[in-house]
């Protein structure tokens, strides 16, 4: 059984770990980050193709145009059975998938998409609680609820394009690889931006 855990400061877990990915050991926030602004002009240079899918009209046009402006090129599907048919005529680097969509839901179109292509790395975006066990077994490289929190959002996706292959595989035979959650934030909470492992 996989667990998400809070990893103390100096104590290495063997299980399923979480930490703060803007912690000392992490990484920082994406406006302040040098790789983060370094991955912007790869990017921009060698532009990293992302399929953004999401029934809201407003979040995918919002997602768009954040990540236009961070020099990735976008392709906007506004449900599972269009993503499917997009993806099958295009080659993508990276997905963002909502889970609550008509026509084919999230997770549906997360297996049928995977299987046709393993190495795929998938951020799930979703308003929809309780995911993170279901999202850590199927071996999705993060999962962010909504409210999304867009700089954290632009510090996963360079986390995760800047990983190789051989990862995304080993995450989704469920191998030891980490994995990235983002709580929705609460009214007076603060909540941590996670990494974990699993194996």
């Amino acid at each position: 059984m996989k667990h998400v855990i809070p990893l103390p400061e100096d104590e290495t877990v063997p299980r399923t770990t979480a930490r703060q990915l803007d912690d000392p050991k992490g990484h920082p926030q994406a406006g302040n980050n040098p790789q983060h602004q370094e991955s912007k002009r790869v990017a921009t240079a060698t532009p990293k193709r992302i399929l953004v899918v999401d029934d809201d009209t407003s979040v995918r046009q919002m997602l768009g145009r954040i990540l236009t402006d961070e020099g990735y090129r976008v392709t906007e599907a506004a449900n599972g059975a269009q993503a499917l048919e997009i993806a099958a005529k295009e080659r993508f680097d990276l997905m963002l998938l909502d889970l609550n969509m008509p026509v084919k839901n999230g997770w549906d179109t997360f297996e049928r998409l995977t299987t046709q292509n393993p190495s795929l790395p998938v951020i799930l975006i979703t308003a929809r609680p309780n995911q993170v066990f279901t999202a850590l077994g199927a071996g999705v490289g993060a999962l962010m609820e909504k409210p999304l929190d867009f700089p954290k959002l632009l510090q996963t996706i360079s986390v995760l394009l800047a990983e190789s292959p051989e990862v995304h595989l080993a995450r989704m035979a469920g191998r030891r690889a980490e994995f990235y959650y983002q709580p929705a934030e609460q009214e007076g909470d603060s909540h941590e931006n996670r990494r974990s492992h699993h194996q």
